[in-house]
């Protein structure tokens, strides 16, 4: 079969679920209005509250949601699966569940004065409840930074030899990396102070994008330290540093112009991938399903472990509670007008789903018994970019520095944004808002994940085994139960605001069901894993333990306030809470 094939029809699909069901979201469930003022209009105060042309806020609401989540996720799962279930989950996941999670959580922070999810179950539900939530948020933010920065710092140490002997070093990919941060302060600078149009700042910013990718080969940082595992480990440090700074700092100065470069770079990816699918005529040759016995009938393994570990392998891309933390955190103080909420809160979903199809793809171009296969996720979407690119004369050393280029853009943008939400979360449950509690939000948030980077893990059988994959599983796990959490908060939103014995609830609720037992059996698996396989950091269980009873509190909270007559908060006592 013909990847063309697989990937068009992907594309056709969300382009009508776009059409369909998105307006129908955005107009029978949301009812978006563009006579209500956004918060980012009536506040605009130049630091958090901005409003941005749809244009730059989808490209930065869609690079911040992207991250490694939708390169990781489905090819992880491809490999351990096959792409048809991967592909299964991927589709009705984005179309289903991930865009009406993700432009439910911005329309419905938007209603809350730009206030986060969490104050939406602090209205609708209880106090207690959006305590609860405030601490489950910070964990799983935790895991998200530890995972992705990790994940990110592999790709500067080392060096990969390519098929027809060409070298890609991770001190060039690190130099185009370092490139890359700078271009879009200089952006924020001649934008905010110059005059200068997003329009040609991007015509002039993105293809300097182009030249850091070429210079970054000539110009190597390597970090001086003989072992890779202490390169990665610094490496992982200075990120982290990275994150404390931009946690901090305006969003014109580096959010935003960063996010305009970043969602029209990951725009060339996909552009990338899609002349490489129509013009390359790769054929699928990755087994569709991979626990199948030698007949066609499911082996004793089809079910388990794909069942669960396949929902919270593949977030970003399906489903990702993150999202309601962009789409509540920062982009709900960006949208200028509701009726914007369709393209950015939906539309980027679908977009992601897209980069999660795309990335499946490079995994369905490889041979079963291909060696790419035992590289980590990066690499082996780098190789299909690079392979794709190729075909538009770009030599192969440059089209995987490209590839991983956008691999760290995507989290790049994902890590800031978790540590500004982080720094949001320890100032709400400090009270603590000012310049000194803004640094030590983000230290706290930025500091803990240290720990874990500089710890040694170990598989089952002992051998050490990198950190990001350790905590990929309990990442997805805890994740995809916060979009689980969040679809819940949208739904008791929905029926308190809406008319009496509307029905509109469910769809946010039906979805919230089944991304709760998911998750929940994911964090029963690393329980199990750790105590009793002891694999990976012994912290794991018992923050899983921890999240699992955290979570059940906040669900009855929230049944409670489901069966109650009690009406939300008024908004004149929201503003006095």
């Amino acid at each position: 079969m013909s990847v063309l094939f697989i990937v068009v029809a992907c594309a056709v699909i969300l382009y009508v679920a776009y059409r369909t069901y998105g307006a129908y979201l955005s107009k029978q469930i949301f009812q978006l209005d563009d006579s209500r003022i956004t918060p980012a209009c009536k506040i605009n105060d130049g630091l958090d509250y901005v409003p941005a042309k749809k244009s730059m806020l989808l490209g930065q609401h869609f690079s911040a949601i992207a991250a490694a989540g939708p390169v990781n996720g489905p090819i992880l799962a491809g490999i351990m699966f096959g792409w048809v279930p991967a592909l299964i989950w991927i589709m009705l996941g984005c179309i289903f569940i991930g865009g009406v999670h993700d432009m439910g959580a911005l329309v419905a922070s938007v209603r809350h004065k730009a206030r986060s999810i969490t104050e939406v179950i602090r209205v609708n539900v209880s106090r207690r409840a959006w305590f609860l939530f405030m601490i489950f948020i910070w964990i799983a933010l935790v895991y998200v930074i530890v995972a992705f920065t990790d994940v990110t710092a592999s790709s500067f140490v080392g060096k990969v030899v390519l098929e027809n002997g060409d070298v890609v070093t991770g001190g060039g990919i690190a130099s185009s990396s370092i490139m890359y941060l700078i271009l879009p302060l200089i952006m924020g600078c001649l934008m905010r102070f110059g005059g200068l149009s997003e329009n040609l700042a991007v015509a002039i910013f993105l293809p300097l994008v182009g030249v850091a990718i070429w210079a970054g080969a000539y110009i190597p940082v390597v970090l001086p330290f003989d072992s890779l595992a202490t390169q990665q480990q610094v490496w992982g440090l200075l990120i982290l540093v990275y994150c404390l700074i931009a946690g901090v700092v305006p969003m014109w100065l580096l959010l935003q112009p960063r996010g305009a470069l970043g969602g029209y770079f990951l725009y060339a990816a996909l552009l990338a991938a899609g002349i490489g699918v129509i013009f390359g005529g790769y054929s699928v040759q990755y087994p569709a399903f991979t626990k199948i016995l030698p007949d066609g009938a499911p082996g004793p393994d089809f079910w388990y472990p794909m069942f669960p570990i396949l929902f919270i392998t593949i977030a970003c891309g399906a489903c990702s509670g993150f999202h309601a933390l962009v789409s509540s955190g920062t982009t709900c103080k960006q949208l200028d007008k509701e009726t914007d909420a369709l393209a950015v809160g939906y539309g980027a979903m679908l977009l992601e789903g897209m980069v999660a199809v795309v990335s499946l793809a490079c995994v369905m171009i490889l041979a079963k018994n291909s060696a790419m296969i035992s590289k980590p996720p990066n690499f082996v979407y780098a190789a299909g970019i690079g392979s794709f690119l190729e075909l538009m004369g770009l030599p192969a050393k440059y089209g995987v520095s490209f590839g991983l280029l956008c691999f760290t853009t995507f989290v790049y943008d994902t890590l800031d944004v978790c540590t500004r939400l982080g720094r949001y979360i320890v100032e709400e449950l400090t009270g603590w808002k000012n310049w000194a509690g803004k640094l030590f939000g983000t230290a706290v948030t930025a500091g803990i994940p240290v720990i874990f980077l500089f710890s040694t893990m170990t598989d089952a059988k002992g051998n050490p085994i990198p950190v990001w994959k350790v905590f990929w599983n309990t990442f997805g796990a805890s994740n995809q139960l916060l979009a689980a959490l969040a679809l819940v908060g949208i739904a008791i939103w929905l029926q308190k605001s809406g008319e009496k014995g509307s029905k509109k609830y469910l769809v946010a609720f039906i979805p919230a069901v089944l991304m709760f037992i998911m998750s929940e059996w994911g964090l029963a698996v690393a329980i199990y894993d750790g105590w009793v396989k002891g694999v990976g950091h012994p912290v794991i269980p018992w923050v899983s333990l921890l999240l699992i009873v955290l979570s059940c509190f906040v669900v009855v909270e929230t049944v409670n306030a489901m069966m109650s007559d009690k009406q939300p908060v008024q908004e004149e006592e929201t503003e006095n809470v």
